[in-house]
């Protein structure tokens, strides 16, 4: 089967079956516990104790407290339908002895999809559905980027580097633009060596950081721009002090897709009570909220309140030809079944402080100095 991905392309989906599910999972439990112990600070997703808003947070820091000027946003293109086979058993067998776990992630890999009662064999990439596709993915990139830039960070970097990755979103900050540049370039021909490409669209590089609005206003050009991470707009913004400040907006486009399946939502539940439209409402809010709800978002937190409502008032009115939904009413189902939004997140400093609270810049420790990307 295949679902719909947010740039309107189709992604094609491998359901194993629940004895292979089974199977599947115990093989995640032995490769992580056995890769753990390898996987660097800097990468997050699909990985033990580690959360979206651990690697927002790690960057937010890496961001607010390194000297960082440029920021490389890249997208590896199709990462999960192009992955070599081939390198990523090679990679499996550098822990891996056992041939009956190499047989049988052989056989996950050439599994395929079935569409409409024919099946296809997959000769790249990994089964995507599949519980043990995640950790495979994490393993190809631990080799083939992770090791790589930390090297190259050691070796090359003259200035401030970051690195955050979560699965195959990667952004990297840097001090100086000529390392930034490069780092670009290098990526792209370490990633064309094991049949990766970078997004053209995707991958940017970009001024941003507590100078680069000063730098670019010197040079006669206008805002910083801004980037996407983890369902976020990055701003370079202002405190209202006037100090740099890392300004974080929930995407306009998730939004907009969030409030389209809610309204395609309640045209199927038009005519059930009104109480249960605004408990399942105030459950949509809530889960929205539970994610958003971090600091210098609260303006987007509200317009999604205000639309939800907006969209609920509309689907009330097709029940009747007589409009009896006027705001006031609305005003008094919106208070008694919708949330107010309220940020729930503490800033990324005091929950990065907790987690991590021997990071510095520099630290030699594997979950601190790397984590927020500290220059080594």
């Amino acid at each position: 089967m295949s679902i719909p991905k947010p740039d309107g392309r189709q992604r094609p989906l491998g359901i194993a079956a629940l004895e292979d599910k089974i199977v599947q999972g115990a093989v995640v439990e032995v490769l992580n516990a056995i890769w753990e112990a390898d996987f660097l600070g800097f990468r997050y997703g699909f990985r033990p104790g580690r959360s979206q808003h651990d690697a927002l947070d790690a960057l937010a820091v890496g961001i607010t407290e390194q000297n960082v000027n440029f920021i490389l946003d890249a997208d590896i293109a199709g990462f999960f339908d192009t992955v070599s086979h081939e390198w990523l058993i090679t990679f499996v067998e550098h822990r891996i002895a056992d041939r009956r776990i190499v047989r049988l992630i052989r056989k996950w890999l050439k599994a395929g999809v079935m569409e409409g009662g024919v099946v296809r064999p997959a000769r790249v990439g990994t089964p995507q559905g599949a519980v043990v596709s995640p950790v495979l993915a994490n393993i190809y990139l631990h080799y083939v980027f992770d090791l790589w830039a930390h090297q190259w960070r050691k070796r090359h970097a003259r200035g401030a580097v970051i690195l955050v990755r979560y699965a195959d979103d990667i952004v990297a900050g840097f001090e100086h633009a000529a390392e930034a540049e490069r780092f670009l370039e290098d990526m792209r021909e370490r990633m064309a060596g094991f049949g990766l490409t970078l997004h053209p669209q995707k991958t940017r590089l970009i001024e941003f950081g507590r100078q680069a609005a000063a730098n670019r206003r010197r040079r006669g050009l206008g805002k910083p721009e801004t980037f996407t991470f983890l369902g976020f707009t990055h701003i370079s913004g202002r405190s209202r002090r006037g100090a740099f400040q890392l300004k974080r907006k929930t995407r306009t486009d998730r939004m907009r897709a969030t409030l389209r399946a809610v309204k395609e939502a309640l045209r199927r539940r038009m005519h059930e009570p009104i109480d249960a439209q605004g408990q399942w409402l105030g459950q949509v809010a809530r889960g929205f909220y539970a994610y958003h709800a971090v600091p210098t978002n609260a303006p987007a937190l509200w317009d999604f309140r205000y639309h939800l409502t907006d969209l609920w008032r509309r689907a009330l009115r097709r029940r009747s030809q007589k409009d009896a939904m006027r705001w006031q009413r609305m005003s008094a189902l919106e208070a008694r079944w919708l949330p107010r939004p309220r940020i729930t997140h503490p800033w990324p400093q005091q929950r990065f402080a907790v987690r991590h609270p021997r990071w510095e810049p520099g630290a030699g420790m594997l979950h601190a100095g790397i984590c927020a990307g500290g220059a080594w």
